[in-house]
């Protein structure tokens, strides 16, 4: 149901959908939600199609601009421009987040999405697919291991969108049995990432646990 907020979020319980969220809550914005029942179909219906021919959540609506916008990491970033924060407090610091937010976009979602259907939406027992992106899951680990042994975040020093787009991800390594054990440094930041109050609020919000 639509609300008197000046933004407005179409989401679900998932990564793509927590992320907005959590981003919400850090940035301290009024809101109004509608959850969008994927099971039901509800993204292909024609009203949602209207907001995103893709048919796909999240969808944000800035009611104040008139504007209609889809694909997380696009509504991430407009969101951290609209408010001046988490999104790199100069031109070199904004490319080096949004490199890592293309990461999470064009790597860690496809491919622990292959994983998630492979080990829980397929009716086949598809042997050679759950090897091949559990290992390549199991890679992309590794590459943000690497990353957050030189520095507390993502990006560098400073927590950021692409932080929040990466958490709602990789949190779901028990959901994919997947071992954290090999990747001290990733475990340590979802931790830290998961007492954020804010992150806690987004969590709730969206659907997902906290």
């Amino acid at each position: 149901m639509k609300t008197s907020a000046p933004l407005h979020l179409y989401t679900a319980d998932t990564p793509n959908g927590q992320k907005i969220s959590i981003a919400l809550e850090e940035l301290g914005l009024a809101y109004g939600q509608t959850f969008v029942d994927l099971n039901k179909g509800e993204q292909k219906t024609p009203q949602f199609l209207r907001l995103n021919p893709n048919g796909k959540i999240p969808v944000l609506v800035d009611q104040t601009r008139d504007l209609v916008l889809f694909e997380s990491a696009v509504i991430l970033t407009y969101l951290a421009e609209r408010q001046g924060a988490l999104a790199g407090d100069n031109a070199d610091e904004q490319r080096v987040v949004q490199q890592w937010l293309c990461f999470q976009i064009a790597s860690v979602g496809p491919m622990l999405g292959q994983l998630w259907w492979f080990r829980h939406g397929s009716g086949s027992d598809n042997r050679e697919a759950l090897q091949r992106y559990t290992r390549e899951a199991l890679r992309l680990y590794g590459v943000v291991e690497h990353q957050l042994a030189e520095r507390p975040f993502i990006a560098g020093d400073r927590y950021s969108i692409a932080d929040i787009a990466l958490f709602t991800w990789l949190r779901t390594h028990e959901e994919l049995a997947l071992d954290l054990q090999p990747f001290p440094e990733v475990r340590d930041w979802l931790e830290q990432i998961a007492q954020r109050p804010a992150v806690r609020l987004g969590l709730a919000r969206s659907g997902g646990y906290a």
